[in-house]
């Protein structure tokens, strides 16, 4: 099966072990995993600051990038929800917005991707300890997708998986958000950050390298040694540990 990495902005310039982790574990799991370097950013900050013929451009270029693809795969929930928002990007203008839902239609965040595409729930992974789940807004919300990280980290031989009080609460980055509204997300993720420590976890699991980003920001300033982990880092660190 072959697969389109789509790396995202953020773990290019930040994160770049999240991007090998998500190849490598692809790999072992069967897929040719291919890497177009013209890809660019999704649009989304442009498209959520209301700047929408901005948004246009990348959105065009993306679609030409992936349209051999058989499925394009983002270890990002954000990212991938802007693919999604692509076909209503495109309404006004019928060609653009066909190809648009066929780039939507083959598009999927890592877990979601391995849980219905590949229909695997156990992975083979070993990490001991006790984590939390931050399930971030567009991995939940948006895209519907809290079942899959969910399903796989419940098969991680080892790893014990514990309740985070009020789960489902942004963290308040939420792109330009934490830049316009800084004191209001300040007093977000100081009530997330405190909520994970609080749990007595020894790792905090995502799908969004910038919700993982800020929190693990906040978690260090309030002294805590949590190991903040991409789900693909735990699922393929773990790979490499048993084999």
């Amino acid at each position: 099966m072959k697969v389109s990495l789509f790396s995202t902005c953020l773990v290019d310039v930040l994160d770049k072990e999240v991007g090998v982790s998500t190849v490598e574990l692809l790999e072992r799991l069967g897929c040719e995993v291919e890497y177009n370097e013209s890809q660019i950013c999704c649009g989304q900050p442009a498209y959520n600051s209301g700047y929408f013929e901005e948004a246009k451009k990348g959105a065009r270029h993306m679609i030409e990038v992936f349209k051999d693809s058989d499925y394009v795969v983002a270890p990002s929930g954000s990212c991938i929800t802007m693919f999604k928002h692509y076909p209503m990007l495109f309404q006004d203008e019928l060609i653009w917005k066909d190809r648009a839902q066929e780039l939507s239609d083959k598009s999927y965040e890592i877990s979601q991707f391995i849980v219905h595409v590949l229909e695997t729930k156990d992975v083979g992974a070993e990490l001991n300890g006790k984590a939390v789940i931050h399930p971030s807004c567009h991995n939940t919300r948006l895209l519907n997708n809290s079942m899959p990280p969910e399903a796989l980290l419940s098969n991680v031989k080892g790893l014990e998986l514990l309740d985070l009080p009020g789960d489902y609460n942004c963290c308040g980055f939420g792109g330009t958000f934490a830049v316009k509204m800084s004191e209001v997300s300040g007093e977000m993720v100081d009530e997330k950050a405190q909520s994970i420590i609080d749990t007595g976890a020894d790792y905090l699991i995502g799908g969004d390298v910038s919700c993982l980003m800020n929190i693990e920001g906040r978690l260090r300033r309030l002294g805590s040694d949590i190991e903040v982990l991409h789900i693909a880092e735990v699922l393929n660190r773990a790979i490499k540990e048993v084999q």
